[in-house]
């Protein structure tokens, strides 16, 4: 190699012409076209050195992330219920959250499930310990199996005042 190539090559000249755009070179003169207010205008904040706003600032005014409605929650508690199909208990015996787990029908982390769907069955399926909807229900007994009833916790509120002693 050269000593001409080599200088050629060297990292600090190296270059894509493809992709090198010249920057315009702002407030060189008068007769430069961008010259004087370099573009900036006459006064006000962003015409002066390091005068900006933050993105989305708008004077004041409400800002356009502020004053579009949200979307997109999702309840974590929500996230432990799953609604299964009645077809996805064919060739089970008993369906239970344990059975259910185990077959891979649920996740692991799944607390309460509901029975949906009026698909027919060919084989008896006995639900314990699950909501099930009256289709759904209706379907399981039809095909010979048994739906046992839920009884649902009673929930009382925390602070009950007392009645007041007959005096």
């Amino acid at each position: 190699m050269t000593e001409e190539t080599k200088n050629k090559l060297a990292l600090n000249n190296l270059s894509n012409p493809g992709t090198a755009q010249n920057r315009k070179r702002v407030g060189r003169g008068i007769g430069s076209g961008t010259g004087k207010t370099a573009g900036r205008g006459h006064k006000g904040q962003k015409s002066r050195s390091g005068g900006n706003v933050r993105p989305g600032f708008e004077g004041g005014q409400m800002p356009l992330q502020q004053r579009v409605p949200k979307f997109g929650f999702s309840s974590r508690t929500n996230n432990l219920l799953k609604d299964v199909n009645v077809k996805l208990l064919e060739g089970m015996t008993e369906v239970s959250l344990v059975t259910l787990k185990a077959n891979k029908v649920i996740s692991k982390k799944i607390e309460k499930v509901k029975i949906f769907g009026n698909t027919e069955l060919s084989s008896k399926v006995n639900v314990v310990g699950i909501k099930v909807t009256k289709g759904a229900k209706v379907s399981i007994e039809k095909a010979g199996g048994t739906v046992a009833d839920i009884v649902e916790p009673v929930v009382r509120p925390k602070f009950v005042k007392k009645p007041k002693a007959a005096e």
